[in-house]
């Protein structure tokens, strides 16, 4: 009997079926097509991969199931590598192509395209991939950029299917659960819930009311989870495209000018900003993949190493460095998955300056913890805020000032950090500095004990000051200019004159959502 001649659509970080590029020309083929998601255990065997990730993508994979189900052929699962799925997929079926979207993901997620497009090649199997967003493979240069962008996510949405043919004989294969063995990095914790439907639902809040706070709260660990946009998972994850959310605001913008507050619209209008931004820190990562492991600046490349310290990083992984807004905000992430981006940056800051830990040691640690993980937009931020770039302002967070500024009362250090929940808001910030009197009042105990709160990990002032001055050597390095002007001009923003740009006392904040 002859094989069924089939098209695949190969899903990985585009879990919709509303403005996929890939399953639009798989459909246009008038093919039968099948369309698949494969559940690889090495990739969530991964020290970037964890089990709040699988939360995510499985309620994800269980509404595009329900989803092409309703269109006639539902999402197809399995479980095991791509070389073996594939090949078997090939010997049941004549596959003509498979359909799937340009990923910018991690060095494996690379590795496993590249053996995938070597499988097609022996089987005369057309491996076709398309633009997924505003991130541009094989750019030549950055000068034109930004305009591909805004040319890309200018065009028309695509819509769903009207209809997928069953495919016959086919197991569409289980979705696994959550506690299945095969998520090995166990990080618990809440996490936010996935889906298309609560993308849509959350875009929709945001856009309705939620963004008129969005920049007054954009920085406040306290306000920060119900004013930001919280799209970021959706985005890294794909149950909505880059296209639709930035259509979705300009057409409210748009149609509710007259009527719209003012920072309702500034909100959105700063939104469609920081998407812009997101698709610049990816950009990176697909001109450049070794920035997942190399620095961007070579001369930065083994600062850090000869000074690592286990009993830091492990202070810093736990949330007990000492400092309560650090602490507070490493214990959110681990509880949440969620912190805003100041905070973000902040603990990556603390750890990289503060306790002069390498950034390749503390990035697969909040990669597993954040349930937005996006490989592009991590690395490249990892690498700006450790200082390691050559091209961006150094940023060295005072985390006791930070504290003071968004964290007044120390309600959100409080929240999570309950050794301090007795501790006057005057004192909170700062609980080392109290007297022993205060402490046996308000039951404080310091030390290393962990039913007591630790007193700091290192000093503020002078770990900054050691900081600035080994970064300060580097730079005076004679090549240190023109490796900087190289990696500008591979990487840089276009947004500014055609020259590095000069560091700034101030500087604004980027958001991640």
């Amino acid at each position: 009997m002859a094989k069924a001649r089939i098209s695949i659509v190969w899903f990985k970080r585009d879990l919709r079926h509303v403005d996929h590029l890939a399953l639009h020309h798989a459909v246009s083929a008038s093919l039968p097509v099948l369309p698949l998601y494969i559940v690889e255990p090495d990739y969530w065997a991964q020290d970037t991969s964890s089990d709040r990730h699988w939360r995510f993508v499985r309620d994800c994979l269980i509404e595009l199931r329900d989803a092409l189900s309703a269109l006639g052929q539902p999402l197809v699962v399995r479980v095991g590598s791509v070389d073996t799925i594939f090949a078997d997929l090939f010997s049941q079926f004549e596959v003509d192509a498979i359909y799937a979207h340009e990923e910018t993901g991690t060095s494996w997620t690379y590795a496993r395209d590249k053996r995938v497009h070597t499988l097609c090649q022996a089987h005369s199997v057309s491996f076709i991939e398309g633009a997924g967003g505003g991130v541009v493979r094989r750019l030549k240069s950055r000068d034109g950029w930004a305009k591909l962008r805004r040319q890309r996510l200018q065009t028309t949405t695509i819509s769903a299917p009207d209809y997928l043919p069953k495919i016959d004989n086919l197991d569409i294969g289980n979705v696994p659960s959550e506690a299945d063995p095969i998520f090995k990095n166990k990080v618990g914790g809440a996490c936010q819930k996935g889906g298309r439907q609560a993308g849509l639902s959350v875009l929709d809040s945001f856009v309705s009311h939620r963004s008129s706070r969005y920049l007054r709260s954009i920085s406040s660990p306290r306000f920060g989870p119900e004013w930001s946009s919280r799209l970021s998972p959706h985005l890294a994850w794909g149950s909505l495209s880059e296209k639709e959310v930035v259509h979705r605001m300009q057409t409210h913008l748009a149609t509710h000018a007259q009527t719209m507050g003012l920072y309702e619209k500034r909100g959105l209008k700063a939104s469609l900003s920081r998407l812009s931004w997101r698709s610049h820190f990816m950009q990176k990562l697909e001109d450049q993949p070794a920035i997942e492991y190399e620095a961007m600046h070579r001369l930065f490349e083994d600062m850090r190493h000869p000074y690592h310290n286990s009993e830091y990083l492990e202070a810093w992984q736990k949330g007990r460095t000492g400092y309560p807004i650090v602490d507070a905000s490493m214990r959110c992430v681990q509880q949440t998955g969620w912190i805003p981006f100041r905070m973000r940056a902040m603990l990556v800051s603390f750890a990289s300056y503060h306790l002069w830990l390498d950034w390749r040691q503390t990035a697969p640690h909040l990669a597993r913890l954040f349930t937005d993980f996006e490989p592009g937009i991590h690395y490249s931020q990892f690498q700006m805020q450790s200082g390691v770039t050559g091209i961006n302002t150094i940023r060295i967070y005072n985390p006791i000032k930070q504290s003071y500024d968004h964290d007044p009362d120390g309600i959100f250090i409080k929240r999570y950090v309950p050794e301090l929940a007795d501790v006057p808001a005057d004192w909170v910030h700062e609980p080392h500095r109290m007297s022993d009197e205060m402490r046996a009042q308000f039951g404080l105990v310091l030390g290393p004990s962990h039913q007591g709160y630790p007193q700091p990990i290192v000093e503020n002032a002078p770990a900054i000051r050691l900081a600035k001055a080994r970064l300060a050597e580097a730079r005076k390095q004679p090549e240190f200019g023109q490796l900087a002007k190289q990696v500008y001009q591979k990487l840089g923003s276009r947004n500014r004159p055609s020259a590095p740009p000069k560091p700034r006392k101030k500087d604004s904040q980027l958001s991640l959502f």
